[in-house]
């Protein structure tokens, strides 16, 4: 059993920059891959990125590629999700999930991730 706790939601504006943190509570944490998803009102939820339980291998959307970076420190059981150059599209609750992998591939399906934090809200000004 893991539980998530997201952290580092807020309001900025656009082009600006946050930080999310999830926190992890569990055993095992370095055997989990952690990703974001996002949702938006009348919208599906998205896939944001994913990490593997090393943190060697990194998936991003390419909506997001070259602005968010995904990280984990594993001493400290958190996964960040690094905000950069934000945009109003990029306004949602972002939500923190995990699973144990079977593969090296890092799914970017939700279906896949067994635990879900209980999200954070993003808001980006235009």
């Amino acid at each position: 059993q893991v539980q998530l706790v997201e952290f580092g939601g807020g309001l900025v504006q656009a082009g600006g920059s946050l930080r999310l943190s999830c926190a992890a509570s569990g055993r095992t944490f370095t055997g989990y891959v952690m990703c974001w998803f996002r949702h938006a009102p009348g919208t599906e939820r998205e896939f944001v990125g994913a990490i593997s339980g090393s943190g060697g291998s990194t998936h991003l959307a390419d909506s997001v590629k070259g602005r968010f970076t995904i990280s984990r420190d594993n001493a400290k059981s958190t996964v960040y999700l690094q905000m950069n150059s934000l945009k109003p599209e990029d306004t949602a609750v972002y939500y923190c999930a995990a699973y144990w992998p079977r593969s090296a591939v890092l799914a970017a399906t939700a279906s896949t991730y067994v635990y879900w934090g209980q999200g954070t809200q993003v808001t980006v000004s235009s």
